[in-house]
């Protein structure tokens, strides 16, 4: 089974009526290890699109990411005749995670970047927890035991740690980087709860590549606008960090991560997530030379602990 199938099949499961239970938890724990893999490869992309912007503007990079994993993606559905245009059902999707998850959150992010470093913005930008946990609570009804309350405040306090905004006033930093990361978040949060809590007609693995090319395209005209002709300057760097983004940042990263929302609830998967900056920082380190700071390694290890505390499923609700 290929990776892009497990995506498929779990998230075309989730809707039907009777599936042997065996089967089920197959594709459940496919599910779980294509996100945990996605997760490592998240946290790289991270040091590889810091690395690519000083080869690169911003949007333009963004642009080229989704329109390159939206071909790779169209490719390989018309090569499996898998293509399909989406429902009518499927365009509120298709605008929520093209727009939102991909388009808004990679832009704000990859702006941001441009004055702070990799490990520090990825941390800032999956700080969904603190969107998901109050709307899960007080508009879908979640019910949280109490080792899952505990988890979600320790991940909080290490994020909040990290962000330590009296400290970023006495390094001379701007919050606004840090506004436009939050506001990333933000968007993602509500794709996390839209994908966990309402189902569209089509899976993920389907209606991707019409979100990267809605993205793409959206982005490639901002680009265009707002910085000119196509700065790429085709060097190595570049075009490698292209091969990266594209076919398994985008293509896969995102079909396997919105395929385990569909089984995953919603603070349990912002949870998850936080993985992704805990990878990013480590990596940045070795690869970029970022420093790990007390902050840094003080709110790693608050945020892993968090994640610990919610391996087993112990979140009741929808």
């Amino acid at each position: 089974m290929s990776i892009l199938e497990i995506a498929e099949t779990s998230s075309r499961q989730c809707k039907t009526t009777v599936v042997a239970p065996e089967m089920l938890e197959r594709t459940r724990l496919w599910s779980i290890g294509a996100l945990s893999v996605a997760i490592v490869f998240w946290g790289a992309n991270w040091p590889i699109m810091k690395a690519a912007l000083a080869h690169s503007s911003p949007l333009w990079f963004s642009a080229i990411r989704f329109l390159s994993g939206a071909v790779c993606l169209f490719i390989f559905e018309a090569a499996r005749g898998d293509l399909r245009i989406p429902a009518t059902t499927d365009l509120p999707f298709i605008a929520s995670i093209g727009l939102l998850q991909m388009m808004a959150f990679t832009a704000l992010g990859a702006l941001a970047m441009t004055h702070m470093s990799a490990g520090r913005s990825a941390i800032l930008s999956y700080t969904t927890l603190l969107w998901v946990v109050p709307a899960s609570v007080l508009i879908f009804k979640q019910r949280m035991n109490f080792r899952s309350v505990v988890g979600v405040v320790v991940a909080a306090a290490g994020v909040v740690f990290l962000v330590d905004p009296i400290a970023l006033v006495h390094r001379g930093g701007s919050f606004l980087p840090s506004v436009m990361l939050l506001g990333a978040s933000l968007c993602w949060a509500i794709c996390i709860l839209h994908l966990r809590h309402f189902k569209s007609s089509s899976s993920a693995y389907a209606l991707a590549p019409w979100q990267m090319l809605l993205a793409g395209m959206i982005l490639a005209l901002a680009a265009l606008i707002t910085e000119g002709p196509l700065p790429g300057d085709g060097t190595l760097v570049f075009w490698s960090s292209v091969g990266f983004v594209g076919p398994v940042a985008t293509a896969f990263c995102f079909c396997a991560v919105n395929a385990a929302s569909t089984w995953l609830p919603a603070t349990g998967m912002s949870l998850a997530m936080l993985g992704v900056p805990l990878t990013g920082v480590a990596i940045s380190a070795v690869t970029l030379g970022e420093q790990l700071t007390p902050d840094l390694i003080g709110g790693c290890v608050a945020i892993a602990l968090g994640i610990i505390l919610q391996l087993k499923p112990n979140l009741k609700g929808k």
